[in-house]
């Protein structure tokens, strides 16, 4: 899921606890050029504090004030049957709200009672699940199950089935400039980003810039094998030292990572992948999957125009894989 959403489900269990009455509003179906996709949330809390979008921007203020009238500022005692909304039925409504092309948004309303299924479904997404939720319009009722990777909103007048999973991430070998840079670009795409450095003296700095980065202690190959990458994890090889890339390099081609890189030249590479296929018996298709040189190929020659190109590449690869995914 996009971490504005998950931000979202954070902000709606949190509101909630404190005491606040709060919906959930979620994009279930879309005509025309909708700004944001289905399965987008929004959540609004008693007192008019809102979390997301469902329109960037187009309908909101109209759906706040028209939630609000009917939010109390406590939250009612039992359950509620969630309510469909819809924007942009005529050409003069979607021009009156602001939607492009006579877009056409159809949302569902619910309103936050009972948090167990929040608390249960934040919980699995932090440990990296895949998770559906399923809310039975007639009732209110949610259940979760579990999701697999490129599932669809499902919506049938019946039923919303959504699909949430885990931050993306990314985990950094070294933490040189370079990496810096990496990082600092990572973070601000929402990805949870880790690096893992043996040599303190450039994590120090690396840390001391950028505290959202997570340290990941102990030798690089250690820290790729008790990560578990999945399919939402990118790992990057960036210390230009064969011992610690290429023994990291080693665990990551095995894994599940949508994506490996590793800087380098071409001579480097071509000599990385020998080293990893005839002395450590990576097969090609292992070997096949490793991106190097490392981003696309921009012309970049400074720190953080190299940044620029990796970072590009891996959001390449995260979208073509999110796709084809979606596609099986």
């Amino acid at each position: 899921m996009q971490s504005l959403d998950l931000r979202v489900l954070k902000d709606a269990l949190q509101w909630r606890q404190s005491g606040y009455a709060v919906t959930l509003i979620t994009v279930i179906e879309t005509w025309g050029s909708a700004p944001r996709p289905a399965g987008a949330m929004l959540a609004l809390r008693g007192d008019g504090m809102v979390s997301g979008s469902v329109s960037g921007g187009c309908v909101e203020d109209d759906l706040i004030a028209r939630t609000r009238a009917a939010l109390p500022q406590q939250p009612p005692p039992g359950a509620s049957v969630p309510a469909l909304i819809t924007y942009g039925v005529t050409k003069d409504e979607a021009a009156r709200f602001g939607l492009p092309c006579g877009g056409t948004l159809r949302l569902l309303q619910e309103q936050l009672t009972d948090t167990g299924w929040l608390v249960d479904l934040l919980s699995r997404i932090q440990n990296h699940e895949l998770v559906a939720r399923t809310v039975t319009l007639s009732t209110g009722e949610i259940t979760l199950s579990t999701a697999h990777r490129g599932q669809s909103l499902v919506f049938d007048d019946q039923a919303l089935t959504c699909a949430y999973g885990p931050q993306w991430r990314l985990l950094l070998i070294g933490a040189g400039q370079l990496s810096q840079a990496v990082a600092q670009m990572a973070l601000l795409l929402d990805f949870e980003v880790l690096v893992c450095d043996p040599r303190e003296e450039y994590v120090e700095t690396l840390v001391t810039s950028l505290p959202s980065v997570q340290l990941v202690p102990g030798m690089p190959d250690d820290a790729v094998r008790d990560l578990r990458a999945d399919a939402h994890t990118a790992i990057l090889a960036l210390t230009h030292d064969p011992k610690l890339d290429d023994m990291a390099l080693l665990e990551a081609l095995q894994s599940n990572a949508f994506y490996v890189g590793a800087l380098g030249s071409r001579r480097n590479q071509a000599a990385r992948r020998e080293r990893l296929g005839t002395h450590f018996g990576l097969s090609e298709a292992d070997l096949n999957r490793l991106h190097g040189p490392v981003g696309l190929n921009l012309g970049a020659k400074t720190p953080a125009e190299i940044a620029v190109s990796v970072v590009a590449e891996i959001v390449q690869a995260k979208c073509q894989g999110t796709q084809i995914a979606s596609a099986l």
